[in-house]
């Protein structure tokens, strides 16, 4: 047997706050999961996006600590480069942390880099040109 990647997960210190980020970036988590200790998100081609409350860890590890500084990224593709700036302004507007403006990647891309609520790094990406095909 090979395991396979299934899902990524995320201690949150709030769970309402956090998913209530990650739904504004489009992640449709029911509102009942706001007041859960785990929560679970099936992602486009089957792999989840986990959350758990920081108190439903040390339930499990009693002396279990954050570590420092971010320690994850999760990256979001946009549909071109203007929704790049568009959403980075509408989360900022909306109180959330903005890490990086929009700018134009040497690699081919225009970024930018949110922090969500427990300051994990959440890339927005998309390519400058069009693929060509």
């Amino acid at each position: 047997m090979t395991p396979r990647l299934d899902a990524f997960g995320l201690v949150v210190a709030d769970m309402a706050r956090s998913l209530t980020f990650y739904r504004k970036l489009g992640l449709d988590v029911p509102a009942s999961a706001d007041t859960q200790p785990h929560a679970e998100y099936a992602l486009p081609g089957g792999v989840r996006l986990m959350w758990d409350t920081v108190e439903m860890v040390r339930s499990l590890e009693p002396d279990w600590s954050p570590p420092g500084g971010s320690q994850i990224s999760l990256a979001f593709r946009c549909a071109d480069p203007a929704e790049v700036d568009s959403v980075y302004a509408e989360m900022t507007a909306a109180g959330h942390e903005g890490h990086l403006k929009p700018w134009d990647a040497p690699w081919g891309q225009r970024y930018a880099v949110l922090r969500d609520p427990d300051g994990n790094g959440v890339d927005l990406y998309a390519p400058l040109a069009p693929a060509a095909g």
